[in-house]
């Protein structure tokens, strides 16, 4: 039997083991049982639970190879994603899992569990859009991106966080998934439906404006290193319930442009409400419920950052209103052309959502991924644009309608 003062992969009765002889988080005659819920591909996720008593625990274990591919992976990243929930636990306490325990030799973080919240695209799929849904994912994002900035942190310790925040693997995931590929097929690895091919070749791959959009998007993703940013904050990664919500899985986090979450967030509710409009539109109610969530989202996360600003930045020269404008300015145009990216990017890219993957029927299928293309490609061209919660709605609803 192994011990754990040693990397090894865990199976369910090895992290039982686990539970009770390094995290100390259950007698040990305690019966108990654990199951494996993780889905992802370079991470396994347990859930040991007392079958006594109502107490359970979550252990993430970071794998050293992707699952899918083999590739070598760095288990640093299970490190970042335990630091930065500790923070983010600071920042917004209740929004994340309590962190328990971080172990690097076994890269293992043991963490609350969060299991009566459940998945927040699911949610929308099934109608349920919490009227709280708005208010607590602005909320979420104002509190944890403007206080990572050094307009509020000691810029010595900014520093430093961006040192310890670096994540070159995953990131350049983001670069090559997100910025490069929907643009530039340079690994073959987009995925097209059947007669959108040309669609595609005109829109995406064939637009120089559009090209210069983006590398200008992709060389400040790169670089610009603003917030501590969970750098994958769509509808899959935040967990929902009547009471309120959860946000997991930030294994991609580095300090980069805070305009990345918000328009990561911004895009993948679009994709719920694109989805119900062309496969459901005789759902008013939701659909109404949803374009609000999404104005609300955006108008509340900007109300939420200039607030926290006055409330939180004293130096001097970043207290002038010229440069508050100028930084929020671009901080929105950011947003506005992230949500575009990751729009595009599960359009078209190899790793699609369930709002894209769902609708199989060919014609409603070709008008989705047409429709997504388009909203995503006018946000990013129109970034620098002044844009309230409503005007994005009223972009994607008119898309729609042109395409019918």
């Amino acid at each position: 039997m192994k011990d754990f003062s040693e990397f090894f992969l865990m199976n369910t009765q090895d992290v039982m083991r686990y539970a009770v002889e390094v995290l100390g988080f259950f007698e040990k005659d305690e019966e108990l049982i654990c199951s494996e819920i993780g889905d992802g591909n370079i991470n396994y996720v347990f859930k040991v639970q007392s079958q006594n008593r109502d107490k359970s625990v979550i252990v993430k274990q970071a794998d050293r190879f992707l699952r899918s591919s083999g590739r070598p992976l760095d288990t640093y990243r299970n490190k970042i994603e335990a630091h930065i929930l500790m923070i983010e636990g600071e920042l917004a306490p209740g929004f994340v899992p309590i962190v328990y325990h971080y172990d690097e030799t076994m890269a293992a973080c043991s963490m609350e569990d969060v299991s009566a919240f459940l998945n927040l695209r699911h949610e929308l799929a099934e109608n349920r859009i919490y009227p709280h849904l708005a208010d607590n994912l602005s909320t979420f994002m104002a509190k944890t991106l403007l206080p990572t900035t050094d307009l509020v942190l000691d810029r010595a310790e900014k520093k430093r966080r961006v040192g310890f925040f670096v994540n070159p693997e995953l990131c350049e995931i983001s670069e090559d998934l997100v910025l490069t590929e929907p643009y530039y097929n340079f690994k073959n690895r987009n995925i097209i439906s059947p007669g959108n091919e040309d669609f595609v070749n005109e829109q995406l791959y064939e637009d120089e404006a559009l090209h210069a959009e983006i590398a200008y998007l992709r060389e400040r993703f790169m670089n610009l290193s603003q917030a501590l940013i969970h750098g994958d904050l769509h509808s899959g990664s935040v967990f929902a319930n009547e009471e309120g919500i959860k946000v997991l899985d930030p294994e991609f986090a580095f300090y980069g442009p805070m305009g990345y979450d918000i328009g990561n967030v911004v895009g993948n509710l679009l994709f719920s409400l694109v989805n119900k409009n062309i496969t459901m539109p005789q759902n008013t109610t939701a659909i109404k419920k949803l374009e609000d969530t999404i104005a609300d989202v955006w108008d509340l996360t900007f109300s939420k950052l200039s607030s926290m600003y006055d409330e939180l930045v004293s130096f001097k020269l970043y207290k002038t209103e010229g440069f508050k404008k100028q930084y929020f300015d671009s901080v929105m145009a950011d947003s506005l052309g992230y949500a575009g990216t990751e729009i595009i990017r599960r359009t078209v890219g190899d790793s699609k959502v369930s709002e894209v993957n769902s609708v199989t029927e060919g014609d409603l299928r070709i008008r989705l991924e047409r429709v997504l293309t388009l909203i995503g490609k006018e946000l990013i061209m129109r970034r620098r644009e002044s844009f309230i919660g409503r005007d994005i709605v009223c972009i994607a609803n008119r898309i729609i309608k042109e395409t019918a």
